[in-house]
């Protein structure tokens, strides 16, 4: 039921038809930190956490913003506190019966114990030969960047599924965002 009152805006407050950043709320308006993370090869199974080849994504005029995140053993450590996005999509093969595969993002809060806070399911036909991904995503609350931690894990019905990974493209691979201050 608010109102905005006639001549309260007016255009020194107004660049190209957008809002001066100098009238934006604290904390709103720019992007401080994008990255983005893939596997660079195959692996076949499971995988709590995903552990071996990752590297940010690096070719084809790939980007990131600010200082980026840490990876060690599966375990991704953020740069600075926010809300952050995290999103995980993995790509996968079956060469023989696979009636599903999950994505899962788990994060901690004490540097310890992970918990799944988001996750996502490709199902498959159940005869060989087939392909399918899956992305999940979720808004992160990092409050203490040694605490606050970031791993991912899948889960495929049959052992021999491939999950698909490439040095040159994104197939199975993170993105982060710092969408604001916390």
């Amino acid at each position: 039921a608010a109102k905005i009152a006639a001549n309260s805006v007016d255009s020194a407050e107004l660049i190209d038809g957008a809002i001066d950043a100098a009238h934006l709320a604290s904390g709103v308006g720019d992007i401080t930190e994008a990255d983005q993370w893939r596997i660079t090869s195959d692996f076949t199974g499971s995988a709590d956490p995903v552990t071996d080849n990752w590297e940010r994504s690096d070719t084809y005029g790939a980007g990131s913003l600010g200082t980026g995140m840490t990876e060690s053993s599966g375990i991704f450590t953020f740069p600075s506190t926010g809300i952050w996005r995290v999103q995980f999509t993995s790509s996968f093969r079956c060469t023989s019966e696979n009636r599903y595969s999950v994505v899962y993002i788990k994060t901690t809060s004490d540097n310890s114990a992970y918990n799944i806070v988001s996750r996502s399911r490709a199902n498959q036909a159940t005869s060989a030969d087939t392909y399918g991904s899956a992305t999940t995503s979720f808004l992160f609350d990092v409050t203490n960047t040694s605490t606050h931690k970031v791993s991912f894990r899948i889960t495929n019905w049959a052992s021999s599924t491939i999950t698909e990974g490439n040095t040159n493209s994104n197939e199975t691979y993170c993105s982060f965002l710092k969408l604001g201050e916390t």
